[in-house]
């Protein structure tokens, strides 16, 4: 990564909206960087997870969500945190774990949700200081990966909705094309293979100590609403900020594969 990509922030940290110029400006870089070179692996990110500025836009990507006054298995909400502790000594202690690479996630919390169907999905729960670490992962990571994505791509991505791809699907309808193919992948977020993911994720990123992270995310855990805990050796928790972003770089796959079959 060129030098100019460490931010630096002063004593005392940023305030609201020196914190949003920042991040705004570095992703605004990644995202340059990413596209002009589609081989580029970028080895100098953790610091950018660690950042203050990272880290405060984190904590209210967070606190501004509508799950913010759910609880992971800690039982700790948004709100609790800023009664007890407050914001700024809670984001200092995220920041030195982060840096020390202490930072362990947490199993996330089962909650079953009946689905139209009558079946059940699971979501998974994360605590809110992981929730805050997978926020800070996604502002670094989604620029980068945003270069990658095919066009044709509108689940889970930013300023693109479902609403989107159907427009396209009515223009290319009046443009020739006389067939719509529907499809599902059952159960996507609880199969991705997690070394698929890891091995697609390495191409842009080449700073391990990200890819860890990452990696114990998908490996933290779930605590069923049973009270037992499970191991996690595929998917990622419908329901972590991070996992539609996780689940995009492994679909990417498909995309590719289709793209360069039927060009």
């Amino acid at each position: 990564m060129p030098q100019d990509a460490l931010v630096k922030t002063g004593a005392g940290g940023p305030t609201d909206l020196q914190a949003r110029s920042t991040v705004a400006g570095m992703q605004a870089k990644l995202h340059r960087w990413a596209v002009a070179d589609g081989g580029c692996r970028f080895d100098d990110l953790f610091n950018l997870v660690c950042d203050p500025a990272f880290l405060v836009m984190a904590w209210y990507r967070v606190a501004d969500n509508k799950g913010a006054r759910s609880a992971g298995v800690d039982g700790v909400t948004v709100a609790s945190i800023e009664r007890t502790i407050g914001v700024e000594a809670f984001l200092d202690d995220i920041r030195t774990r982060l840096k020390a690479q202490s930072f362990s996630p947490s199993p996330v919390r089962e909650k079953m949700i009946p689905k139209a169907n009558g079946k059940l999905r699971r979501l998974g729960i994360p605590t809110v200081e992981d929730r805050v670490v997978q926020a800070a992962l996604k502002l670094v990571l989604e620029p980068i990966f945003e270069a990658d994505f095919r066009p044709c791509s509108y689940g889970f991505r930013p300023r693109r909705r479902a609403h989107d791809a159907v427009s396209e699907i009515q223009f290319l309808a009046s443009h020739s094309y006389e067939w719509v193919l529907e499809a599902d992948i059952e159960a996507c977020f609880d199969n991705i293979s997690h070394s698929f993911l890891l091995e697609r994720m390495r191409r842009r990123v080449g700073d391990k100590r990200v890819v860890r992270l990452v990696k114990k995310f998908l490996k933290a855990g779930i605590l069923t609403e049973l009270g037992m805990e499970e191991d996690t050796y595929t998917g990622t928790p419908q329901g972590g900020i991070l996992s539609p972003l996780l689940a995009n770089i492994a679909l990417s796959a498909l995309d590719d594969h289709f793209a360069e079959e039927y060009r």
